[in-house]
């Protein structure tokens, strides 16, 4: 199969945005950068969430430590002459343990009004810790552990729609429904590999959106539940399965398209990096959830429209 993108000038112009230095400030942002007063017993915070997650946007954009996040932010805000204060290394390493979002970042629209087709999958992100070399030099058994991350994607535009952060030992089915508590709009279709196989799955999915098709491909020793309970959609793949095979029934079910969230996980860890830097599991849930927000913008600025076309005959052999 060969694919060629139909809109590369405008592709190739938003790639250049994504480096852009410009940053716009809005009124609301102004009003909203110092924390609201606090009317229980305790210190007065600084900084709002606002700011917290502005700072921590921009420094995981440029790939940038907190002390470098602080020193980007506060010369930008020099050259904007914006008299503001800027969060030290050290309230950005507290206050991520209890960010919550602002919303903005999360908001989306379905702009065609129609049922999503979304797709779900999981990937490892390595935590700090001591890397694979010293097992591989001194044989030692490596401490370093991994944390799954869990994503929603929109198969039309490739956006990220839910997400979260786990251990490496959470199953991935134990994610769905957590998952599918975040997307308000109407399931028109839900896309997942063997991992996610199982009534429960398919019972989750149908709760979220009576309507939903569900693809799911079944283990290759499952079996159809007994007649006498209803007829459940994970019983029609087991029976198209055995039939007819298992590339024709994943070429019936367009199952093949699950391939995009292997594409947004590839684009995640290209993006933002195949590493969590946070220490605390609190603060990594908040990494990923500002990781997803730029990873959602960058696309929004330029996304390729690509098309799958026929080789001429005599271009191959």
């Amino acid at each position: 199969m060969k694919f060629k993108v139909t809109n590369w000038a405008e592709y190739e112009a938003g790639l250049r945005r994504r480096g852009s230095l410009t940053l716009w400030i809005t009124p609301e942002a102004l009003a909203g950068w110092a924390a609201p007063r606090r009317k229980t017993r305790g210190g007065q915070p600084l900084y709002s969430d606002l700011a917290i997650e502005t700072t921590l946007m921009l420094g995981m954009v440029f790939g940038l430590r907190l002390r470098q996040s602080e020193g980007l932010l506060r010369s930008v805000l020099d050259m904007m002459a914006l008299d503001l204060p800027v969060p030290d290394h050290t309230t950005l390493s507290r206050r991520a343990r209890t960010w919550k979002p602002s919303g903005r970042s999360n908001d989306r629209q379905n702009v065609a009004g129609e049922p999503l087709h979304v797709l779900v999958d999981s990937t490892g992100l390595k935590v700090y810790g001591a890397g694979q070399w010293l097992e591989e030099k001194h044989g030692a058994k490596s401490r370093r552990g991994w944390r799954k991350l869990h994503l929603a994607v929109d198969a039309d535009s490739g956006e990220i729609i839910a997400h979260s952060l786990t251990d490496q030992e959470t199953g991935d089915t134990s994610q769905l429904k957590p998952l599918l508590d975040q997307i308000d709009d109407e399931i028109g279709q839900i896309t997942a590999d063997g991992a996610y196989d199982g009534y429960p799955s398919y019972d989750a999915v149908l709760r979220h959106s009576a309507g939903a098709k569900v693809v799911i491909p079944p283990r290759s020793n499952a079996v159809e539940r007994p007649t006498a309970q209803a007829c459940c959609q994970r019983d029609d793949h087991i029976a198209s399965a055995q039939i007819d095979g298992r590339l024709k029934w994943q070429a019936s079910t367009g199952y093949g398209k699950r391939a995009l969230v292997e594409t947004a996980m590839c684009r995640y860890k290209g993006v933002i990096g195949p590493r969590l830097r946070a220490r605390s599991f609190l603060a990594q849930q908040t990494e990923t959830a500002i990781g997803v927000a730029i990873l959602n913008r960058m696309l929004a600025s330029g996304r390729p429209k690509s098309v799958r076309y026929q080789a001429s005959a005599g271009a191959t052999k």
